[in-house]
């Protein structure tokens, strides 16, 4: 048991490093929305173009994030020494919304470069745990030291009007803290109430107690990192993009510019003096000359100049597609480092065949695959954490070693995979697993043996063998007839 003062030491800790990370997630999180600054130009473009492409960007990174997500789907959970997928658990995953919720806890941990999952369990319903994924700028989890397995605390900390809350989870119990949202502007004398107001106190609950027990006996937070590290931090896929990003949309700025500028071939008139027009008072009376406005030959492309000497001379216009061929070899690069198929990034599709197809997906499906792994490895404890709050040890024992299933990574047509699962089927694979395989949740798997049982007994022939063999389980094996008795010989 922890004392008020030992929880709120654990909570600054961990605030510290929360707040120390946030910087990075809020900068891949702008990139992912397309919220890029314009980097790499000169001092002089960005004095004077700087401002004109504030808000443009070529959004690139929207795309390598959102690749491997796409195909990140969760279809059920099996235990350790089981052979069909867990129905409880699966129920628990669709009322708490994970189908589309997961999606949001994967893209969160692609671009921020961890994702959190936490599990409670409800008053309520005690057979149907609060599951939640949680944003990796507002939740962080603390491992014992020397291990990235075991947990040692959690803490979840956000704002809700005029408040600011944090939850700190430990194993044997929870602390609930709050305190007035610190304001940014403050004149001189509420500098000392500001830092009063910075100190975090106890939530009062009610009848609820606080801190209160933790029945699960661990944190019941879990990290799911992306591309983690041995001896660093996880890192974020938006990371790599960054540069290269930054780099296309410089090429696009300077592309915009020399489209205004040099698209058109240019014209220089040499040899001749401004073209001047009289310029008249209020009688009508010429009293000089002046200027003509140059803008106006602009509008009329019509210009008169006298002078035996004069000459009109003239330079091509930019070539415009050096700045497209650029960016398009950019790309290329882009689509490389981060494994992303070309046909998602370039949009040139010529006649390809499906296993050329195949091919040029490789790099993504182990991307996804690597994911499936890093993720699985947590969805796992989510799985024991729900079996643990509802108060089955056993199971618990059993999901901590099993195994997440997943929709296929690869992308193939119904025809292919039509075929390939014939071909299992023939070398003996049970129909349930080919069902799980073919991308069927557990529940529609269930269905599916349910429909093709109902579909056995509406079988006339079948219910012609029911009749001569007098079950009515088609299924069954016949009676054995007992063998005639010898006949006594004489």
């Amino acid at each position: 048991m922890a004392t008020e003062g030992q929880a709120l030491q654990l909570v600054a800790l961990l605030e510290n490093e929360l707040i120390r990370r946030r910087g990075k997630i809020d900068v891949h999180n702008d990139y992912y929305r397309g919220k890029h600054r314009l980097k790499f130009a000169s001092e002089e473009f960005a004095k004077f173009h700087g401002a004109r492409y504030r808000d443009f960007s070529d959004n690139w990174t929207q795309v390598v994030a959102d690749s491997p997500v796409e195909r990140l789907t969760v279809t059920g959970f099996l235990a350790s020494g089981e052979t069909s997928a867990d129905k409880d658990l699966w129920e628990v995953w669709q009322v708490n919304g994970l189908d589309s919720d997961s999606q949001l806890g994967f893209l969160g941990a692609v671009t921020g470069a961890r994702c959190f999952v936490l599990v409670w369990g409800d008053p309520d319903d005690p057979d149907m745990p609060v599951v939640t994924f949680e944003d990796a700028s507002q939740s962080i989890v603390a491992y014992e030291p020397g291990s990235r397995t075991r947990r040692r605390a959690a803490l979840k900390r956000w704002q809700d009007g005029n408040e600011d809350y944090a939850t700190l989870y430990l194993p044997d119990e929870v602390w609930k803290f709050c305190r007035p949202l610190a304001q940014q502007d403050k004149s001189p004398q509420m500098a000392d109430v500001d830092e009063e107001l910075k100190t975090w106190r106890p939530r009062e609950m009610g009848d609820e107690p606080n801190p209160q027990p933790n029945p699960m006996g661990l944190v019941p937070m879990v990290e799911l990192p992306n591309k983690p590290m041995l001896v660093d931090e996880p890192m974020s896929d938006v990371q790599g993009v960054i540069a290269m990003q930054d780099a296309i949309n410089l090429l696009w700025a300077q592309l915009f510019t020399a489209a205004d500028y040099a698209s058109f071939p240019q014209r220089v008139i040499l040899g001749a003096e401004p073209p001047t027009i009289p310029k008249l008072n209020a009688a009508g009376e010429v009293v000089g000359k002046q200027l003509v406005d140059i803008q106006k030959f602009a509008v009329d492309r019509v210009m008169m100049f006298s002078g035996k000497d004069t000459k009109i001379a003239e330079w091509q216009a930019a070539n415009l597609a050096m700045y497209t061929g650029i960016i398009e070899v950019a790309v290329g690069h882009l689509a490389a480092q981060t494994r992303t198929p070309q046909h998602y990034l370039i949009g040139k599709m010529a006649n390809l065949s499906a296993d050329a197809l195949l091919a040029a997906e490789t790099g993504l499906v182990q991307r996804v695959d690597e994911k499936k792994l890093w993720f699985g490895q947590g969805l796992r404890e989510v799985a024991r954490l729900i079996a643990l709050a509802k108060g089955d040890e056993a199971k618990a024992r059993a999901l901590r070693a099993g195994r997440v299933l997943w929709a296929d990574s690869e992308s193939r047509s119904q025809a292919q995979m039509s075929d390939a699962l014939l071909k299992l089927k023939q070398l003996g694979f049970p129909f349930e697993w080919l069902a799980l395989k073919f991308g069927l949740t557990p529940t529609e798997v269930g269905d599916v043996l349910a429909m093709k049982e109902a579909e056995l007994k509406m079988d006339p022939v079948n219910e012609l063998s029911r009749q001569l063999i007098g079950t009515s389980d088609p299924a069954a094996p016949a009676e054995e007839e007992p063998a005639p008795e010898e006949e006594a010989t004489v």
